[in-house]
């Protein structure tokens, strides 16, 4: 039997810019926050330089919920922008009043790498924040050929 081990991914580190987009997706999630209704914010950095928030959109029936990178991905393409350079999701505690970095779920990486296949992820990576791009978070992508 084989068993293929993880491969590699390449970390950087985050710079000013992520940072802006970090609290970018806070602000959004501080003013729209409902209790069981926006507790997730977004953020996307486009190519040509806009920043596009969003939150999550909940529903009682989970699978029609919609992502906050979903959303926001959504409200770039209405207005224009297709190609994304980075992105990034938090997720507001309201019990504790904490903010924390997510990576995106199994659909919003399909999403993601769909429109921008070198756009960055920022996520939480060993005890920290960095970023790495899709193809890492999605090194296997499905493909329709």
């Amino acid at each position: 039997m084989i068993i293929l081990g993880c491969r590699d991914m390449t970390i950087f580190e985050l710079d000013n810019m992520d940072y802006i987009l970090i609290e970018r997706a806070k602000d959004i999630i501080k003013r729209l926050y409902e209790k069981d209704k926006h507790h997730i914010g977004s953020a996307i950095l486009t190519k040509s330089g806009k920043i596009i928030t969003a939150v999550h959109v909940e529903a009682y029936v989970g699978r029609i919920t919609l992502c906050a990178e979903t959303v926001a991905i959504g409200k770039a393409i209405s207005e224009g922008e297709k190609e994304f350079e980075r992105i990034v999701a938090v997720r507001y505690y309201k019990e504790n009043d904490e903010y924390k970095i997510v990576t995106p779920c199994g659909m919003c990486r399909e999403l993601i790498y769909d429109y921008s296949p070198e756009c960055l992820v920022i996520i939480p990576f060993e005890e920290k924040v960095a970023k790495c791009s899709i193809k890492d978070l999605l090194p296997l992508k499905y493909s329709r050929d």
